[in-house]
Parts: structure tokens; sequence; C-alpha cells
């Protein structure tokens, strides 16, 4: 297939994104890029550096510090920040907990939307393809992606998910907490006035509602092959 094939896959938190896009960038060869990797490690930076998360003014102030480095391996995915691999510090609640604040400043968003088109720019420029994943992608940061996939689930299958995950990590989060955090999420990220959660009027939606991850990996695979016929 065409090797510089570019894939955004959107939807809400919960939503299987991360592990369908890994696979996805996996069998195809590809690059794999978290853009909500990249939030939750600008996140940690100022949770650790004691910038109040909930005064956009205090984020904005200090957009510009945090040093983020992305490995795009959908093997190995990492992210550094100024030198430390977080990857796992991240998607501790803390984080969760304070991540959909300092995603809706405008400033900051800026900046990562610059830092993610780059290494965009990065993979196709190195003769390989991408799949994106966050929740402006289609829309705003690659309005020209060659496919465009919004992946959504109902609320209490994308709750149960989550749950099972923090579970997985250890986190003392019981079902109502994850279901909460899931509502909590949604809201804000909807709502916000900066790059809201939507669907790209050209994406195709997949409900993942009933669907396991082979499935939803077999659908956007059927579409990257149509995608790339039309080259």
């Amino acid at each position: 297939m065409t090797r510089s094939l570019v894939i955004a896959v959107d939807g809400p938190s919960g939503s299987g994104k991360s592990s369908v896009s890994r696979e996805v960038a996996r069998r195809l060869g590809a690059r794999y890029l978290d853009t909500g990797a990249m939030y939750r490690a600008a996140t940690l930076w100022f949770l650790q550096h004691d910038v109040d998360v909930h005064d956009p003014d205090q984020v904005r102030l200090s957009v510009g510090i945090p040093l983020l480095e992305m490995d795009t391996d959908p093997q190995q995915p990492s992210i550094r920040l100024d030198g430390v691999d977080v990857g796992s510090r991240i998607r501790e609640a803390d984080v969760t907990a304070a991540v959909s604040y300092v995603s809706a400043v405008p400033e900051l968003r800026a900046r990562l939307v610059e830092l993610q088109r780059t290494a965009v720019a990065d993979a196709i420029g190195t003769g390989f393809g991408i799949v994106v994943e966050g929740r402006d992608i289609g829309r705003v940061v690659l309005p020209d992606a060659d496919v465009k996939i919004f992946l959504t689930a109902d609320v209490d299958v994308r709750a149960e998910r989550r749950h099972r995950e923090e579970v997985e990590r250890g986190s003392a989060v019981d079902a109502a907490g994850a279901m909460s955090s899931i509502t909590d999420r949604d809201a804000i990220d909807t709502t916000r006035a900066a790059s809201p959660l939507l669907k790209a009027e050209d994406a195709v939606v997949i409900d993942a509602t009933e669907l396991g991850i082979e499935d939803v990996v077999g659908l956007i695979l059927e579409l990257a092959d149509a995608r790339d016929l039309r080259h």
C-alpha cells in the first residue's frame, strides 16, 4: 500500500482509539501518534511545577516551556517530558483529572498541533504512513488526512472499558468513578471553545459498542485499502 497514507482516528474517551490505532499502524507498517498522551504530558509538567491547571492564564504563561519528545513506533510508542519517559506516569489519576482543563487552553492546543503536524511530516518524509489518534485530528490537525474515522461507543461500554483499564493499572477507581470520569470528560471535550470534539464531515463513524478491537481494526484496514487503490 502507499506508505504515505495518513489516517486520523477521533473519538471520545474510552472508545478504544489507542488500542485500535496502534494495531492498524502495526499492520500497515506505519507510524503511530497518540496526541492525547501529549496533552497528558503537558498536564503532568504543569502539576509538577505548581501551575494551577484550573487557571487558563497560568497555563497560558507556561505553554512554551515543557519539552515533549515522541517516539512514533507502534510497537513501542513513548513520550518523554524534559528527557524523562513519562508513558506510565501520565495515566495516573491526578493527570487524568486535570488534562481536560489544560487541553481546553487554545494556546496549548496551538503549540501541540504544531508538534503533531511536524511528527506527521517527519513520518512521511522518511517514507512512512502514520495513524494519528485524538479528538480534533480530522477537523483541525489533519483536515486533509486520507482516511478519517470517528470511533465511538455507548457511554456504559466506554466507562466499563475505562474501569477495566484502571483496575489493570492497579488504580482504586471504582465503576462509578470511571463513569463519572468519562461523562465529565465528554462534557468538557464537546463544549470547550477551542477545537471541541466533533466529527469531521467526511469521517466514517464506527460504533464499537458491540465490536471488538479486531473488528474495528478490520473495518479501518478495509477503508485504508480502498483509499490506497484510489491513489
